[in-house]
């Protein structure tokens, strides 16, 4: 029995470490391809709320990843290459197209996974052009993505056999346990879409009822702030100020969320009753995520403001000028 654990936990890491190495692989090749493309869009299309929001969607959905928007969107800021104000509603956005990938998590595609990551790792060792290499690179990770989930899901597929574990999935039911595993989970590995990703596996295998893996999403929210509020340090009080909004707009949703799990829950039911466990926990993704965006949308002029008095912006110093002697 313990040679049985032994062997599950060894090739769940190993799919979990091929999953973290594919995402920022992926978000690395992604970047390189269109980064300064990026740049110049966060710039040009963010002057109102509502056009924000929609590019900081488009530009998580293109990158997948929240984190590298929201950095990069501090960093813009610190450089004084995007305003404080336009930076909200890619936050926002952000929060948006990062549901893009709990939703392809929730197919499975990772027998597929040779679809792109033969024709990429093709690109990657016999193109000579860097761009194509770059291409190859990001298909091959893209692939390793589901190949990786693939692999935890099949170590986890054996768990059912255990009755201590299944008890401890259990008890994440419990909100406030599912939402401290998902955030201390997610501050370990320093990514949310990867322990998404193990919720949304652990589902479809049967280990993973729909309320503790809400109250691990909702967990998982939290976490994911860290790396934010880490690319604040030293930048100044206008980086400083779109960090603590991510980290505010986090934890005002996701407490709502712990408070209304129970309806939230009966909502998902009624309306992705008919899916699967790890589809519906996809959906409730999405639907958390939207719905905190809409809410808060309107509140953004409000936001500004109040981080603008806490945190003023630094005045030029004005040089003096001299007296001449009459």
């Amino acid at each position: 029995m313990n040679s049985s654990i032994l062997s599950i936990t060894l090739l769940a890491v190993s799919g979990l470490v091929l999953f973290l190495y594919a995402v920022s692989r992926l978000s690395l090749a992604l970047r390189q391809v269109a980064g300064e493309r990026m740049k110049g869009i966060l710039d040009r299309f963010t002057k109102t709320v509502p056009m924000a929001i929609l590019t900081g969607t488009v530009v998580t959905t293109l990158l997948d990843s929240s984190s590298v928007v929201i950095i990069l969107a501090i960093a813009l800021v610190s450089a004084g290459a995007l305003p404080f104000r336009n930076s909200l509603g890619v936050v926002l956005g952000a929060n948006i197209g990062t549901t893009i990938s709990s939703q392809l998590f929730a197919f499975d595609l990772g027998q597929y996974a040779v679809v792109a990551m033969l024709p990429g790792l093709l690109l990657l060792s016999f193109s000579k052009k860097r761009k194509r290499r770059t291409v190859g690179r990001a298909l091959f990770c893209f692939g390793l993505l589901f190949f990786s989930l693939f692999i935890i899901g099949e170590a986890a597929a054996p768990l059912k056999d255990y009755r201590g574990v299944q008890a401890w999935l259990l008890k994440l039911e419990n909100p406030l346990r599912g939402a401290g595993a998902g955030a201390l989970i997610t501050l370990i590995i320093q990514s949310s879409s990867a322990t998404l990703g193990m919720v949304i596996k652990l589902a479809a295998k049967g280990l993973l009822t729909l309320p503790a893996g809400i109250a691990v999403m909702l967990g998982a929210e939290l976490g994911t702030c860290s790396d934010t509020l880490m690319a604040t340090v030293g930048r100044g009080p206008a980086a400083l100020k779109t960090g603590l909004f991510h980290l505010g707009f986090n934890l005002i949703c996701i407490t709502a969320g712990l408070l209304l799990i129970g309806p939230f829950t009966a909502l998902v039911l009624r309306l992705a009753g008919h899916a699967d466990v790890a589809r519906q926990i996809a959906h409730a993704h999405v639907l958390f995520n939207v719905t905190g965006v809409l809410l808060f949308a309107p509140l953004v002029p409000l936001c500004q403001r109040l981080l603008d008095a806490w945190l003023p912006d630094p005045k030029p110093a004005v040089k003096p000028v001299p007296v001449r002697a009459a």
